[in-house]
């Protein structure tokens, strides 16, 4: 007899679960959308189980045929019932080992659909010490036709879609088992896309938590803290740094920058100006031949030139709070009198690596405890607001917020009243990081 012709997915098979596949780069949303898709109306239960080298990104076997598979359990629904009331028993994330001789491992290994007339011997017994007694788990154990799908992406097996129909519904036939490898060939992609994803945002996220100081910390006469919100949805890193620099003696650094543009091109300019701040702030050079030397190296950065950076440093013994810029937009100073006001700059600034050499630094005599406040343009510019405006409406927002937190000496006080600058500011379209750092100083 003829092989069945293979057909493409077709929507009376699945329920309408089956056209969400895709919609989201999300492993476990997509898993979930595919066994929604299959149970309850294709089969009585159904998982979506992944190989756990294909997760991790590990080189195939160099055999064809391995003694054992390892996969991670990615989704599963048994009936109408949502996962959780499964999940003392068969918990999604659990990696599974299957030997060769379960069909598991012969439909990865060989590419080829299972049909069988129960579970097998191995799912037997795992299902039996897992749930003794359990009356779900006796429902699976009495299931009539069990259909194994192995999931391939581009030749290389990547998982399995596993399905259990019990005695009241016809055994899965050959048709089924095309009708489910079509979906599965769908599923594919959309678990690939959105493993890529994940990996890519893992790797963001790494490297933006490799960047975040510790601004939890108290110094002298100074505790610090930070905001930050990436532009848009999905960006994770962009050009935006900020950093907190203890110095010699009993001074303090803090500087707030932003490298041209967003995406993973700004993020590498604004780690190496970020390197390189952190290298040159362990010298006993001052705030000015600081930003020469910060701006001789942006010249020498391919990607970093025309960054901008405020570079604020608190002397305790001074009592003093010394600025200087680089064409960024100007500190914020709040006496606990207020109201806030944007800093006089002596000058401020060209932008980082055009060699202009002209840096000149702004002193502030401090007598009483103040708010300085350190941003990036993204809080105060916009397509429809003029940059002067911006600046003026977020230091309205930073007397309104000091003005309701009764004790800014409180831990959670400074992180707070961050947060409130964050979305409270008014500023922009979401097209621009945000970035501020905010210090309480207080001269002893």
């Amino acid at each position: 007899m003829a092989p069945p012709r293979r057909r493409g997915y077709h929507r009376g098979y699945f329920s309408p679960a089956a056209d969400a596949i895709g919609s989201e780069l999300d492993l476990r949303l997509t898993g979930r959308h595919v066994v929604h898709a299959l149970a309850p109306g294709f089969c009585d239960a159904a998982s979506v189980c992944l190989l756990q080298r294909w997760l991790l990104e590990e080189q195939p076997h160099r055999t064809a045929d391995p003694p054992q598979i390892e996969a991670r359990r990615l989704a599963l629904r048994v009936g109408s019932d949502a996962s959780e009331e499964w999940e003392h028993l068969l918990p999604v994330g659990e990696v599974l080992v299957f030997p060769r001789e379960t069909p598991y491992a012969r439909a990865v290994a060989c590419g080829q659909s299972q049909l069988l007339d129960g579970v097998d011997g191995h799912t037997l017994e795992r299902l039996r010490k897992t749930g003794p007694g359990d009356a779900g788990v006796e429902s699976l154990l009495n299931c009539v036709s069990f259909l194994i799908v192995p999931l391939r992406l581009r030749g290389t097996a990547v998982g399995f879609i596993a399905c259990t129909r019990g005695p009241d519904r016809e055994p899965f036939a050959r048709g089924d088992a095309v009708a489910v490898e079509s979906l599965g060939a769908r599923a594919c992609v959309a678990l690939d896309n959105a493993r890529r994803y994940e990996r890519e945002r893992r790797t963001a996220l790494a490297i933006r938590r490799s960047l975040l100081p510790d601004t939890g910390q108290a110094f002298a006469g100074c505790r610090v803290a930070h905001g930050y919100r990436p532009a848009g949805q999905d960006n994770v890193i962009g050009g935006d740094w900020y950093d907190v620099l203890p110095r010699a003696g009993r001074r303090l650094g803090m500087v707030v920058g932003d490298a041209m543009g967003h995406g993973p091109e700004s993020a590498v300019a604004m780690i190496q100006l970020r390197t390189a701040v952190r290298t040159l702030a362990a010298l006993d050079i001052g705030p000015t031949e600081l930003m020469h030397r910060l701006d001789a190296v942006a010249g020498a950065t391919p990607g970093a030139s025309f960054a901008t950076c405020m570079y604020a440093e608190w002397d305790a013994d001074l009592r003093t709070c010394t600025f200087v810029g680089a064409g960024h937009p100007p500190p914020l100073v709040r006496g606990s009198g207020g109201p806030a006001a944007r800093v006089e700059l002596t000058t401020a600034g060209l932008p980082l690596g055009l060699g202009t050499d002209r840096y000149e630094p702004t002193v502030l005599h401090l007598s009483e405890p103040a708010l300085v406040l350190l941003y990036s343009d993204g809080l105060v510019e916009s397509r429809t607001s003029d940059i002067d405006e911006g600046i003026s409406r977020l230091a309205r927002t930073l007397d309104a917020g000091a003005a309701t937190v009764p004790d800014l000496g409180h831990a959670d006080a400074l992180p707070s009243l961050c947060a409130r600058l964050l979305t409270e500011s008014g500023a922009g379209d979401g097209g621009d990081d945000r970035t501020l750092l905010l210090a309480e100083l207080t001269p002893g």
